[in-house]
Order: structure tokens, then C-alpha cells, then sequence
């Protein structure tokens, strides 16, 4: 008897290690469907294109799988199951349906909370001390079907975003190698999601990264470790140049005006509730039609 037919939507690390998994046992994986690596972005990670050339398995990038010509494609393929980890499209529930045993994707989260993209780095802004991946079942509405499986992590206040991941990422393999065999035989076990309990977070733009010295202290250091390298960062702007903040520490014993800057040597900047010393940071011109907000060096710091 054949082996059930895996067609793998992925991309990222995480990606990388899941389908690594699968083509290691021997699973029968009949197409990789992933994306073009974006030129504007930093690829600080590994994809799964690469494991999928060394097995010889086909790759596909489409623009998007929805169009008409790419769900005849899909069809074609008859894939048993859909498996999807870190892939970043929503997939339509049409090519949710060509898979007799479902279709099921890793999410960088322990569901039902932080729903939706870049879960990782909003746990992290957030302040979470821990974190973790689920597995679960396809729906229409994102990360909202039943969970097969989760393991979580425990992540340190320090730890940047792209800690935080290397930490949470060997969860989604341990999932995988715990559950496959039996998405693959029907007989995975699945919970509803606690609607109640559910929240839901859209993607990070760059701008995103800008800080607002009128919120506390904290919040600020997690900002910017929620999206220091290899992320695009925080900043603020000061006339035409931008300041990136790689990294802050909290200050103690000083107050102004929330953007004030208190000291150049060292750098301290005040907060909506104290202040941050700003320990690794860079120079650059401010992007043309940038908006006018953050806070303006006193005149003496500029001499």
C-alpha cells in the first residue's frame, strides 16, 4: 500500500526543521509550496527549499496558491494530507478540502492566544515569560481551528526576539514527531479553541519599531528587543537623521520629560516613567516624508 500523499506549505526555520523531519522518516512528500526570499528582507534563518532540493522533492512558488489555476494544480496533486508550517499566506478553505485526512499547521504559539503573524515577537513586546507552538486543524479564520498538540518553553526577560525563536523552535518538531503518524492514520486527538481566550495580532512593518517615550520604561526595553537585529529595529527620529536603538537598559534614579535626553555619556533618554540608557545604537538619515514624531535632542547635545 502506498504512503499517504504530504504536500508541505512552509517557510522560515521552522519550515526547514519540520519537513527535514518528514523526508528523514521516509514520508512520502509530494511538493514543497514556499515563497521567493524577499530581497528588502534580512533571511537570518534557513528555508525549506534547501532540504527539499538535497531529497529531490518538487518546489513551487507561487505568487499566491488561491488563483484558479493554482487550485487545479493542487487538485491534481491529490494530496492525503496538507501539512503548513510558517508558511505566510492564508490558504483557501477550496485547498483545505483536497485533503481526505485534513489539513493542519504549526503556529508559533500556544493557541488560543497571539493568533495571527509574527506571534514570536509579540509574545516577546508583550513581556511573556513563556511561549510555545500549536498544532492544529485548518479553518477559514486564522489559527482558530481545533489544536491537536502544544508544548511550550519557558523564555528568559533578556531574550530578544530571535532568542525567544531558537528556544521555541524545537517545540514544533517535537509536536510533529509526536503527531504525524497519527494525522497520517486519522486518529489525532482535537480540542476546540476557548474562543474566550483568544487574541489576535497582525503583521510588524518597520514602522512599527518606532518608539514612544511617553510609554514606561519597560515597555520600551521589551520594544526593543521584541525587534532588535536581525529585525528591523527601534527608533526615533530627530530631525532629519534616525536614531536605531539595538538595545536599552533600564536607568535608575532618572526622571524628565518623557524624550528628553538626560545624558550623552552616558546615553540616557527619559521615559513616560524613568528612563532608558540607550547602550547600542546607530546613526542613519531619517527616510524622506518620514512622520514628524519623536523627540528632539536638546540644543546643547547637538554642539
Amino acid at each position: 500500500m502506498s504512503k499517504p500523499r504530504i504536500l508541505f506549505f512552509g517557510y522560515s526555520e521552522v519550515g526547514f526543521e519540520c519537513l527535514d523531519l518528514l523526508l528523514r522518516r521516509g514520508d512520502n512528500v509530494i511538493g514543497l509550496i514556499t515563497h521567493e526570499d524577499n530581497p528588502d528582507e534580512t533571511i537570518w534563518f534557513k528555508t525549506p527549499a534547501a532540504v527539499a532540493l538535497e531529497h529531490g522533492v518538487s518546489i513551487y512558488t507561487p505568487a499566491s496558491p488561491n488563483t484558479g489555476e493554482w487550485k487545479a494544480i493542487i487538485r491534481r496533486m491529490a494530496p492525503d494530507l496538507i501539512l503548513s508550517v510558517y508558511y505566510r499566506q492564508m490558504i483557501s478553505p477550496e485547498i483545505l478540502s483536497f485533503a481526505r485526512l485534513g489539513a493542519f499547521n504549526i503556529h508559533g504559539s500556544l493557541l488560543p492566544a497571539y493568533r495571527g503573524r509574527a506571534p514570536i515577537n509579540w509574545a516577546v513586546l508583550h513581556g511573556e515569560r513563556r511561549i510555545g507552538m500549536s498544532l492544529h486543524r485548518m479553518v477559514k479564520k486564522p489559527d482558530a481551528g481545533a489544536v491537536v498538540d502544544q508544548e511550550g518553553v519557558e523564555i528568559s526577560p533578556r531574550d530578544t526576539a530571535e532568542q525567544a525563536f531558537r528556544k521555541v523552535m524545537p517545540c514544533a518538531v517535537s509536536i510533529l514527531e509526536r503527531q504525524i503518524d497519527r494525522l497520517l492514520n486519522a486518529t489525532a486527538v482535537e480540542t476546540e479553541q476557548d474562543e474566550s481566550k483568544a487574541s489576535y495580532f497582525g503583521g510588524r512593518k518597520p514602522e512599527d519599531g518606532r518608539i514612544d517615550w511617553t510609554r514606561p520604561s519597560s515597555e520600551i526595553f521589551n520594544l526593543v528587543r521584541a525587534v532588535t537585529r536581525p529585525y528591523p529595529g527601534a527608533f526615533t527620529d530627530a530631525g532629519d537623521l534616525r536614531l536605531m536603538v539595538w538595545w536599552v537598559e533600564l536607568a535608575q534614579d532618572h526622571s524628565g520629560r518623557p524624550g528628553e535626553v538626560l545624558s550623552v555619556e552616558p546615553f540616557i533618554v527619559a521615559t513616560g516613567d524613568g528612563a532608558v540608557e540607550l547602550t547600542e545604537i546607530d546613526w542613519r538619515a531619517a527616510p524622506l516624508h518620514a512622520p514628524t514624531k519623536g523627540f528632539q535632542f536638546q540644543s546643547q547635545f547637538l554642539k
